[in-house]
């Protein structure tokens, strides 16, 4: 499960980086060059935009990979970003994979209560 967990959450984060790159970008762009009304129009919550658009892929990646040596601190950041992505960005068709793949991966992680190895986090 600490594998699946690692592999979902940094492919989900690696997801999440291309839309963060154009969420971070689309807002960008709209400030600078003004809004064209019906076809580009600046978002109500741009600062939040913005910091998901760093803070949920790289919460992601971060989670994945501590998945295996501590499942319950990646299992958290993992779920975490998972909450970021959502609420920042919605749910829609760019954005199901990367809020998908790091949710199953922090319930993976979270799963992993009793591993093959000695250290348990419960």
């Amino acid at each position: 499960m600490r594998n699946a967990a690692l592999v979902l959450g940094i492919i989900g984060g690696i997801i999440g980086m291309f839309v963060g790159f154009f969420s971070y970008g689309y807002t960008e762009a709209v400030e600078r060059f003004g809004e064209v009304e019906g076809l580009f129009e600046q978002a109500a919550n741009v600062g939040v935009i913005r910091a998901a658009s760093i803070l949920s892929p790289l919460l992601a990646i971060a989670g994945g990979a501590m998945a295996r040596a501590r499942a319950l601190w990646g299992g958290i950041l993992l779920l975490l970003s998972a909450g970021g992505m959502y609420y920042a960005f919605g749910f829609n068709v760019f954005t199901m994979f990367p809020i998908a793949f790091t949710g199953v991966a922090g319930l993976l992680a979270l799963g992993a209560g009793k591993p093959d190895e000695p250290k348990a986090h419960f």
